[in-house]
């Protein structure tokens, strides 16, 4: 395995790699990471990257995404993205977590081996705890068994491994909570019973949140590429209905539009299809939903109430997090719960502060690192978290 490398290995765009350190310019916030690290292990064919973007509130916490990135500077832009994201979602879930994120370039289905999941976990172990590594898009419980091989800072494990297991349950757990909270801002009542509710991929996470919604009394209407998902589903649900494509989706007349794929989903034409269909929320689990800034104040221009997604799909982070000090389900599912309230708070501050809610959920995440961070000192390797 060769050394940790920083990030001038792989020659990135100039564009990205300023962001690394640049924290606003011209009013448009940075990124501006700790640490970005690169990782190579030619014997297996490892390729990693491990942004960590802060650790004001203790140790990076964030997933490993297993990808086939066209390019190392495609792979840096989402890993700087997603672990600025984490900090935001560590923050608002008031968990005592910094924000990081790893991705792994390469073909999950055909380049994922043992040997490369135990050299990524040398990687996270070298790093003695600023980084603490779980799930995400491409890898899964028994990956991370294999990773914790090799290093102690990894959760989202099995049970029969120490670990919580499948996160994606408080995930849907929590989406659903900020659902209810969208509806008791929108239509007085924290139920979606009797609405119509469209999601937009149902694999890890949203075919359990379809399960909470039936319960809840709505009527579902779903998507997804792939013919598996969609089939788990119809065989546990068979009154959803089912659309051929994300496109029709829109055009479903939904009362509540669920995106739980990947982000970059609401974009200028998914608004204003939303738009032109009279759709009431937007909340679902998929990360980084909006595809450009400017997209959260069209929502709310069209009188679209837009649930921030790192708010409401906490809850698998929750969870994870619970496990760094032994794994207790009602406790992580407790805090879980607080999702709604803190739902509900966002859209209270936005209509004071007269701004959209992703807004009024950056400031409130941006104000708890702050006066927490004027607490502590940088997170040095080693060290316990106050």
């Amino acid at each position: 395995m060769t050394d940790v490398q920083t990030a001038s290995a792989t020659h990135p765009a100039p564009g990205v790699l300023s962001r690394i350190f640049r924290t606003e310019q011209d009013g448009v916030p940075g990124d501006g990471h700790e640490q970005v690290v690169l990782c190579h292990d030619r014997s297996s064919g490892l390729k990693a990257i491990i942004a960590i973007h802060s650790t004001a509130l203790g140790p990076a916490l964030g997933g490993t995404r297993f990808f086939p990135y066209v390019t190392e500077e495609e792979a840096l832009e989402d890993a700087l993205r997603l672990s600025r994201g984490m900090s935001y979602k560590n923050a608002l879930a008031g968990l005592d977590l910094g924000g990081g994120k790893a991705v792994i370039i390469g073909d999950p289905n055909k380049d994922k081996n043992e040997a490369m999941l135990r050299a990524y976990g040398r990687f996270v172990q070298s790093l003695r705890g600023r980084y603490i590594t779980a799930c995400d898009v491409g890898t899964y419980v028994q990956d991370m068994d294999v990773v914790a091989r090799e290093t102690e800072f990894v959760t989202g494990r099995s049970p029969e491994d120490g670990g919580a297991g499948d996160s994606s349950i408080l995930t849907a757990f929590g989406v659903f909570q900020g659902m209810r909270a969208s509806a008791q801002a929108r239509w007085g009542q924290p139920t979606l019973r009797g609405k119509r509710v469209g999601v937009a991929g149902v694999g890890k996470v949203g075919h359990y949140l379809v399960s909470h919604l039936v319960a809840d009394g709505a009527t579902v209407v779903v998507t997804d590429v792939s013919e598996a998902a969609v089939n788990r589903v119809r065989a546990a649900h068979p009154e959803v209905e089912v659309v051929a494509d994300t496109a029709a989706l829109l055009r479903a007349e939904l009362d509540v539009y669920a995106p739980c794929a990947l982000g970059g989903a609401l974009d200028d034409h998914t608004v204003g299809a939303l738009g032109a269909a009279g759709t009431a929320v937007v909340c679902g689990a998929a990360n980084n939903q909006l595809a450009h800034p400017g997209v959260e104040k069209d929502l709310a221009d069209r009188g679209i109430l837009y649930a921030p997604d790192y708010l409401v799909n906490s809850g698998g982070v929750i969870q994870v997090a619970d496990e760094i000090d032994g794994f207790n389900f009602e406790r992580a599912k407790n805090k879980a719960t607080k999702i709604f309230d803190t739902t509900l708070e966002i859209f209270t501050r936005a209509a004071s502060d007269g701004v959209p809610p992703a807004v009024a959920a950056d400031r409130l995440a941006e104000k708890r690192m702050r006066e927490i961070s004027s607490l502590r000192t940088i997170l040095l390797p080693g060290a316990r978290r106050s």
